[in-house]
């Protein structure tokens, strides 16, 4: 009996210990807040934009959501955008991604500050 509880014990703390991580994020990420209208319309910080065919969503936890599931939700995300102009990968922040400020909300802000990966945190000049 104690074995069946010995892998459920060792999958719970996992799972704790991974949602207090940071998840590492690209320089370029920006943050925004994400409304997703209609699949694959939205809007990013009140403007629309589409999400581009292939695009990713991973939730809080870092798994991957279905668009569809979030549609009329306003969302605080870090974001990437392709060349084209479409938003490609979207990853859903947590309380702990949420405070870590500041983090740039356009490519103007993000060109200005440095950036450091290890720590995962923007500095202003």
């Amino acid at each position: 009996m104690y074995r069946c509880a010995l892998p459920l014990a060792l999958a719970a703390s996992c799972l704790v210990a991974h949602a207090q991580q940071h998840r590492p994020f690209p320089a370029h990420a920006l943050r925004g807040e994400l409304v997703i209208t209609q699949f694959p319309d939205a809007t990013m910080n009140g403007k629309p934009v589409r999400l581009a065919p292939g695009s990713r969503i991973k939730g809080d936890t870092n798994l991957w959501v279905p668009p569809a599931g979030l549609t009329g939700q306003k969302l605080v995300v870090h974001y990437t955008v392709e060349s084209s102009g479409l938003v490609m990968d979207v990853w859903v922040l947590n309380p702990v991604e949420l405070a870590n400020k500041p983090w740039p909300a356009t490519p103007a802000e993000a060109a200005a500050w440095q950036f450091i990966p290890a720590s995962q945190t923007w500095i202003k000049p």
